[in-house]
């Protein structure tokens, strides 16, 4: 009966974080600001660098305050409901539900975001220390190289033994989990990364 109940609370967590995950910020600016679906602007990717750089500075922070609330509100709700039960790995489940609703929304037939903001807002929730050192790491990487999605990709997998040390295999494969999503959502970027046609961001071009 404890097993079956566990498994429950980490099914209701991820729901939670799937429902608050699912709304995507960039497209609420988006139609505020231009009027048009994020879909439309730039490379269509709903998230924050894109309407950074179509809708300027403000309209990206905007996005990026918006999928950090509401990472941070599916793990308050998560951890409020589940953690008398399944202790912290209320926020594990929460985390992976909304990078899971970020990217890939049912209501906009799959079509999401990346999931950065929201890996490393829940990052920081969870492996207060070591997943900010991750974060932290994986945005110098981009300082040093200029590729967006090497960095990204970096992030989770730099956390995968922080979890699995800190709080044991669930949390590593979990982890695991977060790292595949966003090798994923980044593939066509570590390709052209790989060919060489990936753009490079804050270094200047020395051909």
């Amino acid at each position: 009966m404890v097993h079956h109940q566990a498994l429950e609370y980490r099914l209701v967590c991820l729901a939670v974080g799937y429902g608050f995950g699912s709304l995507l910020t960039a497209e609420l600016v988006a139609k505020l600001v231009s009027g048009q679906s994020a879909r439309r602007i730039g490379d269509g990717n709903p998230g924050m660098t894109n309407i950074m750089l179509n809708l300027g500075r403000l309209a990206g922070f905007a996005v990026l305050a918006g999928d950090l609330l509401k990472t941070a509100a599916a793990c308050g709700v998560s951890y409020f409901v589940a953690a008398p039960f399944i202790g912290h790995a209320a926020l594990l489940y929460a985390g992976l539900g909304a990078i899971l609703g970020h990217n890939i929304p049912l209501w906009s037939k799959g079509r999401g975001g990346k999931g950065v903001a929201v890996t490393c807002g829940w990052l920081v929730l969870y492996l207060p220390v070591t997943g900010a050192l991750c974060c932290l790491g994986g945005g110098l990487l981009v300082l040093w190289l200029g590729y967006l999605p090497l960095g990204a990709a970096v992030i989770p997998l730099a956390a995968i033994p922080f979890a699995w040390l800190q709080y044991g295999a669930e949390s590593g494969w979990g982890m695991i989990a977060a790292a595949v999503m966003m090798l994923v959502r980044h593939r066509h970027g570590l390709q052209r990364i790989r060919r060489g046609e990936e753009p490079r961001f804050f270094r200047r071009s020395r051909d």
